[in-house]
């Protein structure tokens, strides 16, 4: 079944989308819900007990602080990664998914937790410092959700881009962003196959050392600072975003 326009303001007793704030939507066996493109103020979401297989059009929910979908049929964790740029996401309810019916409960609760480390509850438990720590360290990396175009080894910058961009850090550059987060230098032992970025003619290998290099400062950040991370990623692809479209917009003469 799919969500309608008409089925979201009876709901929620409103008269226009724009203006939904709270909506409860338990066991109406919904299946389609592309109609949350449409909602970008709602607060609190009650979907539980439906057919819902795919979180892709909630991500455009960016207010969003308490979301239940408990007794869905979320095939995958890999889903949460459309749920990654919500950063009002406080409450989550998952259980009862298909992707919840793992062997190990606390594995699946700590990937959780690093998918989304900013949630303050999780399946109605609430999550502690400890355990959000114990996530960002040994919680399982998501893959992207089934279905999903790859991206690009290159992100689509141009190689004149990749020489310049500030991520293509080397040790040095990595200690002096560390020293001014006020975080221990790392030893040069700690960067066993990394060479400077700059130093090496081959495109593929200098992005894998920017990657372990980047990934490598990442796992000392606590919360506030993978937020300024997160923060600062958005910004420059934004500004390379419009920098594309300036290029492809057609020059008067």
């Amino acid at each position: 079944m799919k969500l309608t326009r008409k089925l979201v303001l009876a709901r929620a007793k409103a008269s226009d989308l724009d203006s939904v704030k709270k909506l409860n939507c338990w066991g109406c066996n919904l299946t389609d819900i592309s109609i949350f493109v449409e909602i970008p103020n709602i607060e609190v979401l009650t979907l539980s007990a439906n057919q819902i297989s795919s979180l892709e059009h909630i991500s455009s929910c960016q207010h969003l602080s308490e979301l239940y979908l408990r007794r869905n049929k979320i095939p995958s964790l890999s889903e949460l990664k459309h749920l990654r740029q919500l950063r009002s996401l406080k409450v989550l309810w998952l259980a009862e998914n298909p992707c919840c019916d793992a062997a190990d409960p606390q594995r699946y609760r700590l990937t959780v937790l690093r998918a989304l480390p900013g949630l303050h509850k999780l399946d109605n438990q609430v999550v502690t410092e400890e355990e959000l720590t114990r996530a960002l360290k040994e919680g399982e990396e998501l893959v992207s959700p089934p279905g999903h175009a790859p991206t690009s080894s290159n992100n689509g910058l141009t190689e004149a881009d990749s020489e310049t961009d500030p991520l293509n850090y080397s040790m040095e550059e990595t200690n002096k962003i560390r020293a001014q987060l006020g975080m221990k230098l790392l030893p040069r032992d700690k960067f066993p196959s990394l060479t400077s970025p700059r130093d090496s003619g081959d495109t593929p290998r200098r992005k894998s050392h920017t990657l372990e290099a980047v990934l490598l400062l990442m796992k000392d950040l606590d919360v506030e600072e993978l937020k300024i991370v997160q923060s600062v990623a958005e910004s420059k692809l934004r500004s390379r975003s419009r920098r594309r479209e300036r290029e492809k917009s057609p020059v008067c003469s």
